[in-house]
């Protein structure tokens, strides 16, 4: 009997709920990312993500890796970006803790999981990403980074997690945008950096996510 074929696209009530999910990744980005989720976890390895916020692509990762029988990872200390924070664009004051005065997704990100079903498929590592980076000891399939916009934390992202990838995994970056106009520049000069390292090949391109495959040594 022939072995059953990955899925190529969600189901329908998984796209529901990342479509019902707080946050930014508009759909056919989403459904790139679906993709290659389901090419890195056939090599039995975790999917990792860096940048939770409220869960919306991180239902997609958990999904992908449901059916492949691993696990999804994802990495954020919950109190939003630089561009997240009260007076900027992307601020959203619901997402604040009245208590302490800050941002804290985390409530939002569970309550995400829980309607979708998919809680006992995510690890959540609550806290900064470099500190969880140098901790991890484990190979992946997958680095998926969408966490702060600055030269600081993006670099800090590439730097600490893609040399957890395994052979053959995937690197996947979001909001890549070679123009200026167009977005921050971060995120687009570790692909940049990624690219011209030689130890990564671009395989696919969606609006701004780009995924890159491990085909050589290095950063």
């Amino acid at each position: 009997m022939a072995a059953p074929t990955a899925p190529t696209a969600p189901q329908p009530e998984i796209l529901a709920a990342f479509e019902a999910a707080k946050g930014f990744m508009p759909v056919d980005e989403g459904l790139a990312l679906y993709g290659a989720a389901v090419e890195a976890a056939a090599l039995g390895l975790p999917l990792l993500e860096v940048g939770t916020y409220c869960g919306r692509s991180t239902i997609l990762l958990a999904d992908a890796a449901r059916a492949a029988g691993v696990m999804a990872v994802t990495v954020d200390h919950h109190r939003g970006s630089e561009e997240q924070q009260p007076g900027w664009e992307y601020h959203d004051p619901t997402v604040v803790d009245p208590e302490v005065g800050r941002m804290d997704t985390l409530p939002a990100f569970r309550r995400t999981l829980h309607a979708a079903g998919l809680e006992e498929q995510v690890i959540a590592l609550v806290g900064r990403s470099p500190q969880a980076a140098a901790v991890w000891a484990a190979p992946v399939g997958l680095v998926f980074i969408d966490g702060g916009h600055t030269d600081e934390h993006a670099t800090a992202d590439y730097e600490g997690w893609a040399p957890h990838l395994a052979p053959g995994g995937l690197l996947v970056i979001h909001d890549v945008f070679a123009d200026p106009a167009d977005g921050g520049q971060a995120p687009y000069r570790i692909y940049r950096r990624a690219l011209e390292s030689g130890a990564f090949t671009e395989v696919a391109t969606r609006g701004s996510l780009h995924v890159l495959r491990r085909t050589g040594a290095g950063l």
